[in-house]
């Protein structure tokens, strides 16, 4: 049970307000909500201003009455589909790993870093390329960052590369904005990504990106070797057909689970 000095009265009352509007009651005045969530009138006053302010309510023209917009799906909405394309892409990575590959992963962008959702991954030998669900890497050095980077307006690709540390990983690392962002420009040309001990040593990497119905990208995947087992231009030759049909099919899936959510956009 949780400690009532642990929790934040105003975060509970924001839910409880929120909570108020259901199927039966989807329009309600500020005394209605207050009534529904057990809150006095001044209180329910400034939550449900602030919850306009901020594009969970909107007033219904005419009225004094409120509803809930379309902006509340999004709490959970991305990690609905989330859930349900990491499911969908288990299967899938398991097939590459290790025929074609020593590792593959799906990722989704945070900020300026890919954080990876799954992973399958063969024994590399080394215990600091164990990328486990959860760790994350900085998007400007991996190949599967910059899938996720090409296919967003370069303008909102530049904020993101900019807001993060560009640390040179090795003598082959892009740290340079103009040079990253000229690199996405050929990555969405060519529909994949490749790195070549860009972002660790020792390995090689082609990425490709999970695209909506919008063509917005939603998540990518990526497989990885030891530089050992196979040049970079017979990597890529023997896996992208695999690679492309996992994406394509993860994206056939995601127009399943949310077809019609809006694109995940970066916010510094």
């Amino acid at each position: 049970m949780s400690d009532a000095k642990s929790v934040v009265q105003s975060v509970a009352k924001t839910f409880a307000v929120l909570g108020a509007f259901t199927a039966d009651h989807a329009e309600l005045t500020i005394t209605e909500v207050g009534e529904r969530a057990g809150l006095d009138r001044g209180t329910s006053f400034r939550l449900i201003n602030t919850l306009v302010m901020l594009g969970y309510l909107a007033a219904v023209p005419g009225t004094r009455r409120f509803r809930l917009t379309l902006k509340c799906l999004d709490l959970g909405y991305s990690a609905l589909s989330l859930g349900g394309l990491t499911a969908l892409a288990k299967p899938m990575l398991r097939d590459i790993v290790p025929e074609l590959a020593d590792a593959a992963s799906l990722g989704v962008l945070q900020g300026p870093d890919v954080i990876y959702v799954a992973r399958v991954q063969a024994d590399m030998g080394r215990r600091d390329l164990d990328r486990r669900v959860g760790s994350r890497t900085g998007a400007y050095a991996a190949a599967l960052g910059h899938v996720l980077l090409a296919w967003m307006p370069p303008d909102e690709a530049r904020a993101v590369l900019a807001a993060g540390d560009r640390v040179r990983l090795s003598e082959r690392t892009l740290v340079d904005l103009d040079a990253l962002m000229d690199r996405l420009a050929e990555v969405r040309a060519q529909g994949y990504a490749t790195a070549d001990g860009e972002n660790a040593y020792g390995l090689r990497t082609v990425a490709a990106p999970v695209l909506d119905g919008s063509g917005h990208v939603r998540a990518g995947i990526s497989l990885t070797i030891r530089v050992e087992r196979q040049d970079l231009d017979a990597f890529v030759a023997a896996t992208l057909p695999a690679l492309l049909q996992a994406t394509e099919g993860l994206a056939a899936g995601l127009r399943k689970i949310a077809p019609d959510a809006e694109p995940v956009r970066y916010r510094a």
